[in-house]
């Protein structure tokens, strides 16, 4: 699989008198642009509720980062008669060569947090195991 993009742009809407405040903050050198400003806000926000992140993947068993499923893997559960599932907070990646009748028989839910890439086909096979 080819270097996967590590990042997913969002759009937000913003007051104009906040927005007005970021730019001055940028114009006066605190931050770079606007795009740094977001980022260190929403790091600095993540960092007070670390504790509250952390208790939860634990309870949800998450699997914090990224995790990638690839056909010869899914194949050998199936094999195997197991299935597993697929909880992230992160990136959850199903290879381009895996079919939705593979995925269908090998994965048994789908929790992500984040972005979940996976061939169309497949995103729609998993629909309903998806929460």
């Amino acid at each position: 699989m080819a270097e996967i993009d590590k990042s997913e742009k969002i759009t937000i809407n913003i007051g104009l008198v906040d927005l007005g405040q970021i730019d001055l903050l940028v114009d006066e050198g605190f931050y770079a642009n606007r795009t740094d400003f977001i980022r260190t806000a929403i790091r600095r926000q993540l960092e007070t509720r670390a504790t509250a992140v952390d208790d939860t993947v634990a309870r949800r068993t998450l699997t914090l980062g990224s995790q990638h499923l690839g056909r010869r893997e899914l194949e050998e559960l199936r094999d195997a008669g197991k299935t597993v599932p697929l909880r992230v907070l992160g990136l959850a990646t199903i290879a381009d060569d895996v079919t939705p009748e593979l995925a269908l028989a090998t994965i048994s839910v789908v929790e992500v947090l984040g972005a979940f890439r996976a061939p169309r086909a497949v995103k729609a096979a998993l629909a309903s195991r998806t929460t």
